[in-house]
């Protein structure tokens, strides 16, 4: 019998991130330490069906050869991609999933990293790399992560959450001069519209003026029930990578800077992306003021094991500027080249060991979590 840890890598799934997800998720699998652990593939269909580990091995020689970017929309009960059955109707599934010892969840958007998928595993009994359920869900939904920031004055932009007929009025073109004047004095041009729950920038425009206003919300509205405009603020773009449970510690940081008008979906994944300057070109002071407070954030919405702190810093003529965050990602890209990993290279904790460095931190935090009455 193999004394290697049995590691359950969980991928795929229905948000418009199932790409990203399997990219991240190939990449675990191929570095992760041979000699420490035995990986099982778990795949999610785009309709939400669950696949074995032989299933979900067979669907990626597919994407290994080319012909596929995905791991395909089954057709659920109804006939139509998007009404899968789920996990509870993968008897196989969930007979192998109790044999793991430890799950690195790496679905990203909603039902993966919004907190679902986490209490799942927690029902399960079954450890797993990164955030519980609370942080999870705090991290998905913008609207209320900004509210924890906001109780913990952690700096942040001004920002208004539409919802409802607030919402409905943007949408349907005829917003009251009152709902165009409450976004103007708090939030002001230029702005960000986006998704309350969402990532990888899907949804999100920059508006310059009233006249884009309503179409930018309609956009991000078409991925959420919740739409946050927020201020966008002039200056760099920082990211802040956060590892640990109880006592985390904060790397290098790196700067995005953007070809375009902001750090789009197209400049993340496209071909002509964003320029990545590793480690950002800051003063000693502007730099220990973003790692604190990316630190302050991470503990403020109770994050663990892993999280990407994004964060602005204002343009200043000395000190160490002005600095809000933007967000805090629990379930960060995960590829060799993805930030967060990229970040931890420069302190010398290479892909590979950073891998095994968040299982074990899983593998902590459950132990912890069971000596609890």
């Amino acid at each position: 019998m193999s004394d290697r840890t049995r590691l359950a890598v969980i991928f795929g799934g229905r948000s418009p991130e199932h790409e990203v997800s399997v990219v991240s998720a190939r990449s675990i699998m191929r570095e992760a330490d041979p000699e420490r652990f035995e990986v099982l593939p778990f795949g999610i269909t785009r309709s939400g069906e669950w696949l074995t580990p032989a299933e979900t091995a067979r669907r990626l020689e597919g994407v290994e050869a080319g012909s596929a970017t995905d791991l395909g929309a089954d057709l659920g009960a109804g006939g139509r991609a998007g009404d899968g059955a789920g996990l509870l109707a993968a008897g196989a599934v969930l007979a192998e999933l109790a044999e793991v010892d430890v799950a690195f969840p790496i679905v990203h958007g909603r039902n993966g990293e919004d907190g679902s998928l986490q209490g799942l595993l927690e029902i399960a009994g079954l450890p797993y790399v990164g955030s519980g359920v609370a942080a999870s869900a705090i991290g998905m939904d913008k609207a209320h992560m900004r509210a924890v920031f906001a109780a913990h004055a952690i700096p942040q932009p001004s920002y208004l959450v539409l919802r409802d007929a607030a919402l409905a009025e943007l949408i349907g073109g005829r917003p009251s001069r009152e709902a165009l004047t409450s976004i103007e004095r708090t939030v002001g041009y230029p702005c960000f519209a986006k998704p309350a729950n969402g990532g990888s920038s899907i949804g999100v425009s920059k508006v310059e003026s009233r006249e884009g206003l309503a179409e930018a919300v309609t956009q991000a509205a078409r991925y959420d029930r919740k739409v946050v405009v927020d201020t966008a603020i002039a200056g760099r773009e920082v990211e802040c990578a956060v590892l640990g449970n109880a006592d985390p510690q904060p790397s290098p940081l790196g700067e995005i800077r953007p070809r375009g008008a902001f750090y789009s979906y197209e400049e993340k994944y496209g071909e002509q992306g964003a320029e990545l300057v590793v480690p950002a070109q800051l003063t000693a002071a502007a730099a220990a003021r973003v790692q604190s407070i990316a630190l302050d954030a991470y503990r403020a919405i109770d994050c663990a094991g892993l999280a990407r702190v994004d964060c602005i810093v204002g343009e200043t003529a000395d000190g160490p500027g002005d600095v809000r965050v933007i967000e805090v990602n629990t379930l960060p890209g995960f590829t060799p080249i993805s930030m967060y990993p990229r970040l931890w290279g420069e302190t010398g904790l290479d892909y590979r060991s950073l891998i095994t460095r968040l299982v074990g931190l899983a593998l902590e935090r459950h132990a912890e979590a069971g000596s609890y009455a």
